[in-house]
């Protein structure tokens, strides 16, 4: 299901499918990125259980249209509740989240890309936390500048030079490392 189809009838038979849709198309996403924002898989996956949860008591209304974005938003704010109240996160590499909630690529492709991807995670833990956090949104859960603005309340204009900024510092790292 692509954003906005949510529609606006009560939690009916219909909505629990649509409901299921949503939970289909952006549970493992969510599950990686709440993994990375609490560095706690089992902690990740309340995070996501409590998002739609209440996904399922809200009025469609307020989100027909938007449901990417909210369903960030309220996974985001969920994992830095806890991540406030438990006074830490753990950053995870690109292995260790595929093998909590990913499909494996085939081996071939693995190996070719797991170099390249643990240097750019290397890099990526170099840069401003925001910075990282709106390169994952983008890249990893694919969401779009306004959805991105929506989920961490940043204006559409910052969240675009946070990009750009944290692109252009990844490419120079990693033409420097290149280069030595």
């Amino acid at each position: 299901m692509s954003n906005g189809q949510l529609s606006e009838v009560g939690r009916s038979g219909d909505s629990a499918l649509e409901i299921r849709a949503l939970l289909a198309e952006h549970e493992a996403s969510l599950l990686r990125y709440a993994l990375r924002l609490t560095g706690d898989a089992h902690q990740a996956r309340d995070c996501v259980q409590e998002t739609f949860l209440r996904l399922c008591r809200e009025d469609a209304s307020t989100i027909c249209g938007h449901e990417a974005a909210w369903l960030y938003r309220v996974c985001r704010q969920r994992a830095l509740d806890w991540k406030r109240k438990e006074h830490r996160m753990q950053a995870l590499d690109t292995q260790q989240a595929a093998e909590c909630f990913g499909r494996d690529p085939p081996p071939s492709d693995r190996l070719e890309r797991q170099e390249d991807a643990s240097q750019a995670l290397a890099h990526l833990a170099a840069l401003t936390e925001n910075q990282q956090e709106v390169l994952r949104l983008k890249f990893q859960a694919g969401l779009s500048y306004r959805e991105i603005s929506e989920a961490t309340a940043l204006s559409v204009s910052n969240v675009g030079f946070l990009i750009h900024t944290g692109l252009k510092k990844l490419r120079e790292k990693m033409q420097a490392q290149a280069r030595s």
